[in-house]
């Protein structure tokens, strides 16, 4: 499991604008960057990414748009947590 701490976006402001997102593993400490389509793929294989804003803890899944895009969901409903986080 991973939580995801950051996000860049590219070419507007929506959730299919995150380009990348920076992420870190609370398990050792590790933090990265991973691309959209490296976050998907990882998500689709059965990964874990979740937001934590201190408060709540959301799951990260992926939207099939064209191309597939991240989206946090709570409760099976569709969150911008992921468009609060900071820029980087």
């Amino acid at each position: 499991m991973v939580y995801v701490i950051a996000v860049h976006m590219e070419g507007g402001t929506q959730h299919e604008h995150i380009a990348s997102v920076r992420w870190r593993d609370p398990a050792d400490g590790k933090s990265d960057v991973a691309t959209r389509a490296t976050m998907v793929d990882w998500i689709k294989k059965g990964g874990d990414a979740r937001v934590n804003d201190g408060r709540n803890e959301v799951q990260v899944g992926v939207v099939d748009g064209n191309p597939p895009y991240l989206r946090t969901f709570a409760d099976g409903k569709p969150t911008d947590n992921l468009l609060a986080l900071p820029r980087f």
